[in-house]
């Protein structure tokens, strides 16, 4: 059944909506999600911040996500991806609005709160691309994938805006508040795409995953041809199956790990130390992030086109080891002056069209790299391990700093050297083992892929 979709060369009216409605709503999650990194920058001042307290407040989503990723990715293998997206919406948007109510000198608030959301973002993202992969020929399923995630630097860039041109007029907390926004529009926006066609199919409901098939390839659905008998297997769900697929464990939860470590921890900490760095107002240092996040969408859109072309291994290697050399050089020479302006942010554009373009092929990949019954838990159990990153990452540099010193200038610059050498070893971790781990699925069909894993699950190529 599913060769009639694999064989299609373009995508119907519906597959562009379902890719249109993914990329809308990723944008506003993460909008949602990185919200913390500017009202950092705002409170970190009055508040007298320690790094530590400031490490917390921003490893806090990551402790969620790490959870969230793990369970809502289970929970969607179990009982399907629309309900799970569901609830994931909810979960993150009510935590969003509830920090509206933080009060002064609130970090712990903060903190608990800003856990919660990664709770719901994290498996939010982990069932979004699964899903929408589902629905897309192999052709295309690299490029498609990583383009879902090319916008979600966008809602980085809404962020740095609403930083850098509203809060003086609404305060942070007004932040938090239109936070409510994106995860209620994201739900009106996807409560139309059906169930994914192959889970449907993995639990029976044959007629089910032919009218949500059809519905995609804008067909009747008694014109697709009955499954094949391992198209309609339903191989149990069970979590500790994952450490059957060592190979593709390994490259998924260590790929991962090093991304997230190496870009959370530059991306969460980039508001504040433009601030100390450029010595510039933290609406100023907001507006600075707008660069950054277009130097992610150039590189997102690149590497989706990338993975397509020479596979996803090499775009990997690519991934990593750019990101390592930009970030490098951004510690090392942070204090010197490029063409006028600061070669620390100019360094930071460019790392970040591989750090966070690079998510372009982290992503979709850890999806593909498993079989279909433990997709989205494999990918779950992926998303969480590398949101170890999203803790090691903010609170490397504030170790390297002193945990116990208030956040300024003097405290941080002459420790942004071995701080961005440590963010940057952790991409060369991420490119090594794409590059020499990886398992290629470019061009493959998610049956074929299926069929290679269980057939040899540790020496899958």
């Amino acid at each position: 059944m599913f060769e009639v979709l694999d064989q299609r060369l373009s995508l119907t009216g519906n597959q562009k909506r379902i890719v249109a409605a993914a990329v809308l709503g990723d944008m506003l999650e993460f909008f949602d999600y990185f919200l913390i990194g500017f009202v950092l920058a705002f409170v970190v001042g009055p508040w007298k911040l320690t790094f530590l307290q400031s490490a917390m407040i921003l490893l806090s989503s990551g402790i969620g996500a790490i959870l969230g990723a793990a369970f809502w990715g289970w929970m969607a293998d179990k009982i399907g991806r629309r309900p799970v997206f569901n609830l994931t919406i909810l979960n993150f948007s009510l935590a969003t609005g509830a920090l509206y109510f933080t009060p002064d000198h609130g970090w712990i608030f903060l903190m608990l709160f800003r856990t919660l959301v990664g709770f719901g973002v994290g498996g939010l993202y982990c069932v979004d691309l699964p899903l929408v992969q589902e629905f897309m020929p192999a052709s295309k399923r690299g490029f498609i994938g990583g383009l879902v995630t090319s916008f979600i630097p966008i809602g980085v860039m809404i962020g740095s805006l609403f930083a850098g041109y509203l809060t003086p007029e609404i305060g942070w907390r007004g932040l938090f508040a239109i936070g409510v926004l994106p995860g209620l529009a994201v739900l009106l926006i996807r409560v139309w795409v059906p169930e994914s066609p192959r889970w449907l199919l993995r639990q029976g409901r044959v007629a089910e995953a032919k009218k949500s098939l059809a519905w995609a390839l804008e067909v009747e659905p008694d014109t697709l041809p009955d499954p094949t008998p391992l198209e309609c297997s339903s191989t149990p769900t069970r979590f500790l199956d994952l450490f059957s697929y060592p190979r593709s464990l390994m490259v998924s939860w260590l790929g991962n790990l090093g991304a997230q470590t190496g870009v959370y921890g530059v991306i969460l900490w980039a508001p504040t130390l433009f601030v100390l760095v450029l010595h510039v107002s933290a609406a100023e240092a907001s507006k600075a992030m707008i660069a950054l996040t277009i130097g992610g969408i150039v590189g997102r859109v690149a590497f989706s086109w990338l993975s397509e072309q020479i596979g996803r291994r090499l775009s990997g290697g690519i991934l990593g080891f750019g990101a390592a050399l930009f970030i490098a050089l951004a510690g090392i020479y942070h204090s010197d002056m490029m063409f006028g302006v600061s070669a620390f942010w100019l360094l930071l554009i460019v790392a970040f069209f591989f750090a966070d373009g690079g998510f372009a092929v982290v992503g979709p990949y850890a999806a593909e790299v498993w079989p279909s019954h433990l997709r989205t838990s494999g990918m779950g159990s992926a998303y969480g391990f590398g949101g170890i990153g999203k803790i090691i990452g903010p609170l490397g540099l504030a170790l390297v700093v002193g945990s116990s010193n208030v956040v300024k200038p003097e405290a941080t610059i002459g420790a942004i050297q071995p701080a961005f050498l440590y963010l940057a070893s952790w991409f060369v971790l991420s490119g090594a083992v794409y590059l020499f781990l990886g398992i290629e699925t470019k061009g493959r069909s998610i049956e074929e892929i299926d069929r290679t894993l269980k057939a040899a699950p540790a020496v899958a190529e």
